[in-house]
């Protein structure tokens, strides 16, 4: 009975022990027991056994390898059984590039070939991945959920790139969603669409059709993609409806050894740039992997513009496309228009590096060229990018950066411009590029040649200029003419870019040599140094003095917006003389006292052109000119400056108030205003006003004085003393007293006349003497005008009337009629006298010989008294 009972025990002991041995131990047998299943040549291995925990069996590790390639890698899988098998896995590594290693015809004989056989052997199961890894895919990384059953799978992928929904039903696979985000910045691409697949999964099937849509940022609506084969060649189509042009249109071959697509077309017609072209590509040893594969192919773009069609050609390898280091020539080759520029290319380079990382490092020789109109007023002449050695990566740009470009304006001018620089993984506002600059060029609008050269660099998001020189052979405007301003840096201009803490400051100081303007006033050599400040350069406010000599400090401020420079400037108040040099010399005249101080407000901009307005002020000024001395002046200047046009008084008239002028007649309480445009026109007229000045005991007033002219401006004589006019000219040969008044027709702009129809008066009681000697000389000369002379010796005038004309070329011509009653020898006699007189004024002026010319006059003019008049020019009777 022992040895059965012992029996017994053994028998429990075995059927206890052995399943836990086998639980122990299935590291090690199950690799092989799986293999029979496995193709040849595949495996499994485990590093740790597996364990159960709570109704689960926890696997910590599992390995399928083909030969020594990994083909797939699982962590921490747990299954599970409550209702349906459940799969969990922490993390599952995949890698595609190991199913070459497997053989084709070494599958296991009892393994399943076709999809149906396959899914029948399916139980109900839910798989569960936190995290799927595919190689070299790994930025595709997610999440993936799987429920299987005989008749349907359903497979969920979630990750930050890319989402998939798909099911599967039969040969049928429902794509219900996938979301790729393949570019940073963009919506992400959206598939879906029905797909069947063959009937044994080892291969394309003999024919078939795939259809689907493909969403793009630039199309609201889906795009079609079209996919019909039929044994081993087929065509890929993409079209926005049936009945449109094909976005892109691909027949594809393949066999054992080599995909090729030929006769490919495509078409880009979005961003109003449209582009086409057509697309050639063959992939050798296709079946061998990436890593073997050998890419070669062409691609052309033809562009239309308004300059015609260019068409420019990518060639393609061979080479390799590796995951780990590729090595595919590329060499852009021709001609790309758009609008009305011209881009011509010649870029031989190499793809390099990993895909996940790649490189295109630009050969020697290549060349990026461009001609044309960037807009309607700037034409490029030439643009050269010379690129050799350049490389351009997913950090940005690296190596020599370098431009030439030579353009004209029409209305600026032409200017050629140099960049040469280092560029260190540079991107827009990442890494750094440092350059400098030169160039040169003619700026029309100021008959001026200029030229330029700097440094800099850009350092992620700060550009900062860290030196400049810029300046012109002289800026020409108008009346004015400014030698030689250059402009250079005091502080380096710095941009800061970034949002948050966006900034734009920096210093400059623009000096110039001599200003001078039409009619030989000059503004001595200047400086302006000012001070930028703001967020950006096309908004920005800045602040400075400008000096001139010993004029200034004059402060300066505004703000540019990027379109239009608006500012004001302030002259202190300072003595006159220090503007001495903005007097003409040809004046000859001398600032001696009093003070300036004035306001202004300026702006300009493209198509503007110049403009400012303000006013300047002058408080008891005084100058000295050769024959004059004009004291107590007091001005102010309210103006506007447009479009080469002065209008002046703006906010009230220009007013000019003089305290006196001390000539050979001293004028006092002088007054005068201007309101009006200069250069004057018809629509826009200047007026001169309210002119008054008290001169020799009377006063000489102007209303009004409009130019252009189309009405005489009356000059009115009012109370004038005859006496202090004959003392200003202080002829010797007679003597003069009482008032005249009168009106002179004036005008400025009269084809023949200065003054028409004037006229002189007395109002009151006059006296006109003669001097002895020079009616002694008369009468001795001439004794039949002796009588006539005795009469004239002291004479009473009570009417006199003077008509005067004066015309453009100083011929004043005079005729005067004189009543009066002469007083000789105690005798009184009653007197008419005409007088006729033309002599050139400006002559006259100059010679001041007023009495010689009467004395001429009387003798040969005097008649006895009691003769009858006649016409003027003839004696005159005498009349008791």
């Amino acid at each position: 009975m022992k040895g059965k009972y012992k029996a017994i025990i053994a028998l429990a002991l075995l059927f206890i022990l052995l399943p836990l041995a086998l639980l122990l131990t299935i590291a090690n047998w199950l690799p092989t027991l799986a293999g029979i299943w496995l193709p040849q040549g595949t495996r499994i291995a485990m590093e740790a056994s597996p364990r159960l925990s709570r109704g689960a069996m926890i696997i910590p590790d599992l390995r399928y390898l083909a030969g020594d390639c990994e083909l797939a890698n699982l962590r921490n899988a747990r299954l599970s059984h409550p209702s349906r098998w459940r799969l969990h896995l922490n993390e599952l590594t995949l890698n595609p590039d190991c199913i070459s290693k497997i053989p084709l015809d070494d599958a296991a004989p009892a393994a399943p070939r076709t999809l149906a056989e396959w899914q029948s052997m399916l139980p109900n199961t839910l798989v569960t991945i936190d995290k799927l890894n595919v190689t070299p895919w790994q930025q595709f990384a997610g999440g993936l959920r799987v429920a299987l059953t005989p008749s349907q799978q359903e497979v969920h992928y979630s990750g930050p790139l890319l989402a998939i929904d798909a099911k599967l039903k039969g040969q049928t696979l429902e794509l219900q969603k996938l979301n790729i985000s393949a570019f940073e910045g963009m919506d992400p691409i959206e598939l879906a669409g029905t797909f069947t697949l063959p009937r044994v999964p080892n291969g394309l099937p003999e024919q078939g059709r795939i259809t689907s849509a493909l969403r793009i940022p630039q199309e609201p609506e889906l795009i079609n993609v079209e996919l019909d084969w039929h044994e081993d060649q087929g065509a890929l189509t993409l079209r926005k409806s049936r009945d449109s042009e094909p976005l892109v249109s691909l027949p594809w071959t393949i066999s054992q050894k080599i995909f090729e697509i030929n006769g490919g077309q495509w078409a880009w017609p979005y961003q109003g740039f449209p582009l086409r072209g057509g697309l050639a590509l063959r992939v050798d040893d296709w079946q061998q992997g990436l890593e073997n594969a050998t890419f070669s192919g062409r691609m052309n773009v033809v562009t239309q513009g308004r300059a015609g069609k260019g068409n420019a050609v990518l060639n393609i390898g061979p080479g390799k496309l590796s995951m780990t280091n590729s090595a595919l020539p590329l060499q852009i080759t021709g001609e790309a228009k758009q609008d009305a520029l011209i881009f011509y290319a010649v870029l031989p380079g190499e793809l390099s590096g990993a895909l996940t990382d790649p490189q295109l490092l630009f050969r020697p020789g290549a060349l990026l060229r461009s001609r044309g109109r960037v807009i309607d007023s700037l034409d490029i002449d030439e643009i050269r990018w010379p690129l050799a050695g350049v490389r351009l990566t997913q950090r940005g740009v690296d190596g020599r950066l370098q431009a030439i470009i030579r353009a004209h304006e029409n209305e600026m001018g032409n200017f050629v411009l140099h960049l040469d620089g280092k560029a260190d993984d540079f991107m827009p506002d990442a890494g750094l590029w440092q350059w400098r600059y030169w160039g040169n060029g003619a700026f029309t609008p100021m008959s001026a040649r200029w030229d330029v050269s700097g440094k800099g660099e850009w350092r992620d998001s700060a550009i900062e200029l860290t030196s400049l020189s810029t300046g012109f052979d002289k800026l020409q405007y108008g009346s004015m003419l400014m030698n030689k301003p250059r402009l250079a840096l005091e502080k380096p201009v710095r941009w800061q870019r970034a949002q948050e803490r966006a900034s734009f400051t920096g210093a400059l100081l623009l000096e110039a040599g001599s200003t001078t303007f039409t009619g030989g006033s000059a503004l001595p050599a200047s400086t302006l140094k000012f001070s930028l400040d703001g967020e950006d350069p096309s908004s920005f406010q800045f602040k400075g003095d400008l000096h001139a000599g010993k004029i200034g400090p004059v402060r300066v401020m505004g703000r540019w917006d990027g379109e239009r420079l608006r500012g004001n400037a302030w002259w202190p108040k300072q003595t006159l003389t220090v503007f001495q040099p903005l007097i003409p010399p040809d004046w000859k005249m001398d600032l001696k006292d009093g003070n300036l101080y004035a306001q202004i407000a300026f702006s300009a901009a493209s198509g503007q052109g110049f403009e400012a307005g303000g006013h300047g002020v002058v408080k008891s000024g005084s100058v000295w000119l050769p024959d004059n001395q004009i004291n107590g002046v007091d001005f102010v200047l309210p103006f506007r400056f447009s479009d080469s046009t002065w209008h002046l008084g703006t906010h009230g008239p220009v007013t000019l108030r003089i305290g006196e002028v001390k000539n050979q007649v001293t004028a006092r309480n002088i007054t005068a205003d201007l309101d009006g445009w200069y250069p004057w026109s018809d629509k826009q007229p200047l007026t001169l006003s309210n002119v008054s000045v008290d001169v020799l005991g009377g006063k000489i007033l102007m209303q009004q004085l409009r130019m252009p002219q189309r009405d005489a401006a009356l000059l009115r004589l009012q109370d004038i003393s005859s006496s202090e006019l004959v003392t200003a000219v202080n002829p010797k040969q007679f003597t003069l007293s009482g008032r005249l008044t009168g009106a002179l027709p004036l005008w400025l702009n009269h084809p023949q006349w200065i003054i028409k129809d004037g006229w002189l008066t007395n109002p009151g009681p006059m006296t006109f003497r003669m001097d002895k000697d020079m009616a002694d000389v008369i009468v001795a000369n001439n004794m039949a005008a002796g009588s006539a002379i005795n009469w004239l010796r002291y004479m009473e005038i009570s009417r006199s009337w003077a008509k005067i004309n004066l015309d453009n070329l100083g011929e004043v011509s005079m005729s005067a009629s004189v009543t009066g009653i002469s007083h000789v020898e105690g005798k009184k006699n009653t007197v008419h006298l005409n007088y006729t007189h033309q002599e050139n004024l400006f002559t006259l002026w100059r010679s001041l010989r007023f009495g010689d010319n009467l004395q001429n006059w009387l003798e040969q003019h005097a008649a006895l008294p009691g003769a009858r008049c006649q016409t003027p020019g003839e004696a005159c009777e005498e009349t008791q």
